[in-house]
């Protein structure tokens, strides 16, 4: 009877997972800090070269001064990381789970953690094809009860791609918003129906909420295809991304007004949002695109001495809006629209608040609108949206021929425009 049951429950948790749609997301909610990217190069988009020497490092902090016993699985996903119906043998060479061996405590800080690494691949494993893969993370080995998701691709360089970006659309012109064209160059890899077999998707920033997805090309031929005056790929311009230094608790930059020593923490206060909505062009200056770095000044191992701060976000607001509510926008939310980065408002102080528990380090980020009923945010009530501000986009390209099993990843592009 007990060993039926123990069969029942890893039947539902397979069907589950067979489901589910991954993204790069913290479930446990001692977990701070997750983050994704190609070992050596924080700011990167997490993709890595099939058959190469290049590995991806995921990071993470436990907020308990002790060690844990943390094991991962990797799963492998289709083009919209839902999960692929291949075998593990399949697209891993070796081992898909073990356990999360490289851990340390943190050295020198208010705040007591332990942080993690895990790095892949390992020696005991490869990748055997391209796609997208979901590292699933959970502590002694129940994956019942998942801890954290890490995705990232692996790609091909089978396809040479091409991008422009413009400010005309068919909306306006030398306006608000951004024209992306581009064009493929399959000669190397023959598409029988490009229409069936090429799945193309294209991202702001990397952002999830306004991507384009599947996008057809507007003109195809045996070995170009070519992407212009595509509504799907028209996307707001914003603004520069805001940004916050506090790398040191003595000295900082960016939006920060003031830092607080407590006895046992940090606060750190950020200058009211000014509305940039108002302004005539974009504000100048680079940015990082909604990424961020930690750091910690003077000390040679961030990952352990970087310290963790309550972080005020602030937006005036004479009266809470009716329409929609107020996220912070970034990696530093992981992109996503939830009650972690959802403004509160306070209706005594007349302004929209949210204070993050935050690793010290440079962020960017943005204050984003969601109106009701809405999935994807608008940039222009708060940052103001213009055609003159650099972006990056990046561009996916899955290939499904006629009868195959899964989407392999054959072009990669980022680019700044």
């Amino acid at each position: 009877m007990q060993k039926s049951f123990l069969i029942s429950i890893l039947i539902i948790f397979s069907i589950n997972l067979s489901a589910q749609q991954w993204q790069t997301k913290i479930y446990d909610e001692n977990i701070r800090t997750l983050q994704v990217f190609p070992d050596g190069k924080p700011l990167d988009m997490a993709v890595i070269k099939l058959n190469s020497d290049e590995k991806i490092r995921i990071a993470f902090d436990e907020m308990t001064y002790s060690a844990k016993s943390y094991n991962y699985k990797i799963v492998y996903c289709n083009s919209d990381f839902s999960t692929s119906q291949l075998s593990e043998g399949e697209y891993i060479s070796g081992f898909v789970s073990g356990t999360i061996s490289d851990f340390a405590l943190s050295e020198n800080t208010l705040t007591l953690y332990t942080n993690y690494i895990l790095t892949l691949p390992e020696d005991n494993f490869s990748f055997k094809i391209s796609g997208n893969y979901a590292v699933i993370i959970a502590e002694d080995n129940n994956f019942s009860k998942i801890a954290a998701v890490a995705c990232f691709s692996v790609a091909e360089n089978l396809v040479k791609i091409d991008m422009n970006v413009t400010a005309n659309t068919d909306i306006e012109f030398s306006g608000r918003y951004q024209q992306v064209e581009m064009s493929i160059d399959n000669s190397n890899l023959p598409i029988s129906n490009v229409f069936s077999e090429l799945k193309v998707n294209v991202f702001q920033n990397r952002r999830t909420d306004n991507a384009a997805f599947n996008v057809k090309p507007t003109y195809t031929a045996t070995y170009k295809q070519t992407y212009k005056n595509n509504r799907a790929l028209i996307f707001e311009g914003g603004n520069q991304y805001r940004l916050a230094d506090f790398s040191s608790q003595y000295s900082f930059s960016g939006e920060i007004d003031k830092i607080e020593s407590k006895s046992d923490y940090y606060n750190v206060f950020l200058m009211p949002a000014y509305y940039r909505s108002q302004n005539a062009t974009p504000t100048s200056g680079g940015d990082a695109d909604g990424r961020y770095q930690i750091n910690r000044q003077n000390y040679d191992d961030s990952d352990i001495a970087a310290d963790y701060m309550w972080v005020h976000f602030i937006v005036p607001a004479a009266k809470p809006f009716t329409d929609g509510e107020i996220y912070i926008l970034g990696d530093l939310a992981n992109n996503l629209f939830n009650q972690k980065s959802k403004m509160e408002y306070d209706q005594n102080l007349g302004v929209y608040h949210k204070a993050l528990f935050l690793k010290q380090g440079g962020y960017s980020f943005l204050y984003a609108f969601v109106p009701n009923a809405s999935q994807e945010a608008t940039l222009q009530k708060i940052e103001g949206s213009f055609w003159q501000t650099e972006n990056e986009y990046s561009v996916m390209v899955y290939h499904r021929a006629f009868g195959a099993r899964y989407d392999r990843l054959v072009g990669f592009f980022v680019g700044k425009f």
